[in-house]
C-alpha cells in the first residue's frame, strides 16, 4: 500500500533555507574548497557572478534536510538512505545570502523485500529567481517496517 501512496504522491515543497556566508564558510572549510568566487565579496563582484555565489555542491548537499521535511509523516518507513543520482544539472548560481527550497515530485517507485526506491524529480528554487538552482533527478531507499 505504502508504494501506491508514494506514487499518488502529490508534489512538496520543503521550507526556505538561507545560503548565508556562515554556511557556505563552513561548506568550504568541510571540504577545503576555498575558490573565492565562494568567500571574497570583493573578488567575485568582478566576474561574472557580480558577488560571492554557494557552492553548486552545497546546494545539492541541502537535499537531505530538504528531504527529511519532505518524508516527515510518511507511515511505514523506518529509515532511508541516499541511494544516488540519475541526473543533476547546476542551472543557475545562488548568490550568498539567497534563500532556496526544494520541490520534490514522485517520479516513480521500485518495490523490494523490505525497502522501496522512491526515484524524485526534484528541483531546488531560488526565491524571486525565473530558473532554478538545480535540477535532479534522485533516488532515496526507503525501509520498511
Amino acid at each position: 500500500m505504502l508504494a501506491d501512496d508514494l506514487r499518488d504522491l502529490a508534489p512538496r515543497e520543503s521550507d526556505w533555507v538561507t545560503l548565508d556566508s556562515a554556511r557556505v564558510k563552513a561548506f568550504a572549510d568541510a571540504t577545503e574548497d576555498w575558490q573565492f568566487i565562494h568567500l571574497d565579496p570583493e573578488r567575485a563582484s568582478k566576474t561574472a557572478f557580480g558577488g560571492t555565489v554557494a557552492h553548486g555542491f552545497l546546494t545539492l548537499s541541502m537535499l537531505s534536510m530538504m528531504s527529511y521535511q519532505v518524508m516527515e509523516g510518511i507511515p511505514g518507513v523506518l529509515s532511508s538512505v541516499n541511494y544516488g543520482f540519475d541526473r543533476i544539472r547546476f542551472v543557475s548560481p545562488v548568490r550568498v545570502g539567497l534563500r532556496v527550497r526544494g520541490r520534490f515530485a514522485v517520479a516513480s517507485v521500485d518495490e523490494g523485500d523490505g525497502w522501496l526506491d522512491v526515484h524524485w524529480d526534484v528541483e531546488v528554487e531560488i526565491e524571486g529567481a525565473a530558473r532554478p538552482a538545480l535540477v535532479a533527478n534522485w533516488i532515496t531507499r526507503l525501509y520498511l517496517g
